[in-house]
């Protein structure tokens, strides 16, 4: 079966005013879309067809087409998993441990925050899960990721901010800072839960 678009389960306007509307419909139907076809273009006929996207992330990174629609379809299916309306609170059961074993959820902000306004040009600010449980905070760019070989970290994606300006240039222009802010209040923390307890 070919990669598709995933539904949201929310409305385009729910993440509002963190994330607009307009912005959410573009992103999804345009952004992403186009990934997904690109990618099931890129894999039509090859032994890469048929396999999960975590491993075409794996092992099709050296091939440009599949590491960059691979790699922009993973990355936008874990964005729109871990944002909800209204967000949640704080961080919480294992996941929330370990913050506090990182530093602390200040500590964490501060260092998601650095890795998201620091990434030059287009890429993705990371909280990724370690083999012994411990969180490592990273970025990548374009449409990289931690589970491709030499990005210069590794781990499980967990947590994902999209920071090509077509997440946020319609609503925020050039402030990557306030958009980086207003993530924080749109997070769903028991999805991120689930994704470091799997």
């Amino acid at each position: 079966m070919p990669f598709e678009l995933p539904k949201l389960s929310y409305n385009y306007d729910a993440l509002a005013p963190a994330i607009d509307a307009k912005t959410m419909e573009i992103h999804h139907t345009k952004h992403h879309k186009a990934y997904v076809d690109n990618l099931n273009a890129a894999i039509k006929g090859t032994e890469l067809e048929g396999i999960t996207l975590e491993e075409i992330c794996r092992e099709g990174s050296h091939i440009p087409a599949v590491r960059n629609n691979g790699g922009g379809h993973f990355n936008h299916s874990l964005f729109w998993e871990i944002l909800t309306p209204g967000g949640s609170k704080e961080p919480v059961g294992k996941v929330k441990e370990a913050i506090e074993a990182y530093g602390g959820f200040e500590k964490f902000k501060t260092d998601f925050e650095n890795a998201a306004k620091t990434r030059f040009g287009s890429g993705w600010a990371w909280l990724c899960k370690q083999n012994d449980g411990s969180l490592i905070v990273c970025s990548t760019a374009n449409q990289d990721n931690t589970l491709m070989p030499e990005v210069g970290c590794s781990g499980t994606p967990i947590l994902g901010l999209d920071v090509w300006e077509h997440a946020y240039y319609l609503n925020y222009q050039n402030r990557r800072p306030d958009y980086i802010e207003a993530f924080f209040s749109v997070i769903n923390w028991d999805k991120v839960e689930n994704l470091y307890n799997k």
